[in-house]
């Protein structure tokens, strides 16, 4: 968690784009975690993969967001409006990491 501070959907979206994982508190499941997977070219795995692949052998995927779930899966992620209206979002640590995220504000400037 940043700072013991609660974030909105908008701040944990941002921080997802920089590579930080996120939860929130009100999931039940343990260890549930969201990041984000940025777009890339994988290995086809299954027939309609191969038959996406491009001249190098490999599927074009975009970026998404994926959930780490309670039964210890990856699976795609999509919010709910629950989710988006939530004002519950922490980072979420590893127990070997240290808490080094800093929220980025706008409208904050260096004058001050």
């Amino acid at each position: 968690m940043n700072n013991g501070e609660h974030l909105d959907f908008s701040d944990a979206l941002g921080l997802l784009k920089q590579g930080v994982k996120v939860c929130r508190l009100g999931w039940n499941g343990k260890g549930m975690f969201l990041y984000y997977v940025p777009e890339n070219r994988y290995t086809p795995c299954t027939d309609a993969g191969e038959h996406l692949a491009g001249p190098d052998g490999k599927v074009a995927y975009g970026g998404y967001i994926a959930m780490k779930t309670a039964q210890a899966n990856v699976v795609p992620w999509l919010a709910s409006q629950t989710d988006v209206l939530a004002e519950d979002w922490c980072v979420y640590l590893f127990e070997d990491e240290e808490a080094t995220v800093e929220l980025y504000d706008p409208l904050e400037t260096e004058d001050k």
